[in-house]
């Protein structure tokens, strides 16, 4: 059983965060001790232990979902985000860092939130949950991992438009982007020397400049220096190569340049079991890889696949 347990912050109660929260205590129970920090009356149905302190947990998970109670106001409804919820979503964040920080719980996982409530509610300021988590950290820069059994990716440019990618990788960009997950490859995942792919930006990885030149004037410079320091890379690659079963062999973690060239593969891989990983923060948070479910929300048939492997994640890059 774990030392410490995992926080769960609750997310958009709108959303299908507190069933899929109760579903995986009914996976786990005991045995991977976890605390929702949300409104014990937002679990729909099911055994629910309010607990006092994270040290709680473990006990309580015997017999219920254990949940640090949060002060919420106003009804809830599913599928309907209430702007008037933003404020305490927010606060909910704030405190499962805070507790993990403290140490009393070896990890934060988070369910999904709405932005646009948030926005809406309490003037939420930050492009999404990684941004606010390092705003709370107090850290500049992070990198978002796609994590399953069957791959681990990152991609450099995030959530912009496709037509502005190219523009906004730059060799800092990637620089960063490859030590932060080189040192988390170590840190949290146990890898003594990460092997690590880099795709290109262009079909083909650019052909040599027929196709494009990022490879050869930001990609393959960065690559290289990179190497010289004993970093073990592969790239830049082609990415049409990387992803089948004997490319995968042949490294830890794969890096792309924007987000469909890292995402697609992964989701098709690994669809539902796929986790959502933040590496560079002063500890571990992982996410199921899906969104707040608004449409199905309330409707018990949301599938709690990729929150267990979140929580199931969380506690093996938090040592428990």
């Amino acid at each position: 059983m774990p030392a410490r347990p995992i926080a769960l912050s609750c997310g958009e109660p709108a959303g299908i965060g507190p069933e899929i929260a109760l579903k995986a205590w009914e996976a786990l129970g005991a045995d991977l001790p976890f605390f929702l920090i949300g409104a014990p009356d937002h679990v729909p149905g099911g055994p629910v232990e309010v607990i006092g302190a994270p040290s709680e947990a473990a006990g309580a998970a015997r017999r219920g979902l254990p949940v640090l109670a949060h002060d919420f106001t106003g009804p809830l409804t599913p599928g309907a985000p209430n702007p008037r919820h933003a404020d305490s979503v927010i606060g909910a964040i704030r405190r499962g860092v805070k507790v993990v920080q403290a140490g009393e719980a070896a990890a934060l996982c988070t369910a999904p939130i709405h932005k646009k409530a948030l926005q809406d509610g309490a003037g939420f300021a930050h492009p999404g949950h990684t941004e606010f988590l390092a705003h709370l950290a107090g850290v500049e820069r992070v990198v978002m991992m796609l994590a399953s059994d069957q791959l681990r990716v990152v991609p450099v440019t995030i959530h912009i438009p496709l037509a502005e990618a190219p523009g906004a990788l730059t060799p800092d960009l990637l620089r960063v982007t490859l030590r932060i997950t080189h040192a988390a490859l170590i840190r949290d995942f146990g890898i003594t020397r990460p092997r690590i792919a880099v795709a290109g930006l262009n079909p083909h990885a650019g052909e040599g400049g027929k196709m494009g030149e990022e490879e050869i004037t930001i990609i393959a410079p960065v690559l290289d220096a990179l190497r010289a320091e004993g970093m073990e890379i592969a790239g830049p690659l082609s990415a049409d190569t990387m992803f089948h079963a004997a490319a995968r062999a042949g490294y830890d973690a794969a890096v792309a340049m924007y987000h469909d060239q890292a995402l697609i593969p992964i989701k098709t891989l690994d669809f539902d079991r796929g986790v959502n990983v933040t590496l560079g923060l002063p500890f571990v948070r992982t996410s199921p890889d899906h969104g707040t479910a608004l449409d199905i929300a309330g409707q018990g048939v949301a599938n709690p696949s990729s929150l267990i492997e979140a929580l199931k994640l969380a506690a093996r890059m938090g040592g428990t």
